[in-house]
């Protein structure tokens, strides 16, 4: 299991984003891993406090971006955050 800076482990959901292998690490203050299933566009997003959201319909070009982009904390407000329906999937 991955583990967030803390030293605490990350808590992944055992679906289809893992067993994709598609979990990056981030170089963030406030995020600390990324995961995303192309066939369904389903973005799971793990920040360093250990909560973690699904978010939906997240076209393949938003997450790729998300990648990139040299602020995934400002990138994720801008882009990401309250522009996709998503779900809490972990406090």
């Amino acid at each position: 299991m991955e583990q967030a800076h803390s030293g605490q482990p990350i808590n992944h959901f055992s679906g289809c984003l893992l067993a994709c292998n598609i979990c990056k690490a981030m170089p963030s203050t406030v995020i600390a891993a990324i995961s995303y299933q192309a066939g369904t566009q389903v973005l799971e997003i793990t920040f360093l406090s250990g909560a973690v959201y699904r978010y939906f319909r997240v076209p393949e070009e938003v997450y790729q971006a998300f990648k990139r982009a040299r602020s995934k904390g400002k990138y994720f407000n801008r882009l990401i955050r309250e522009r996709y329906e998503f779900t809490q999937v972990a406090p």
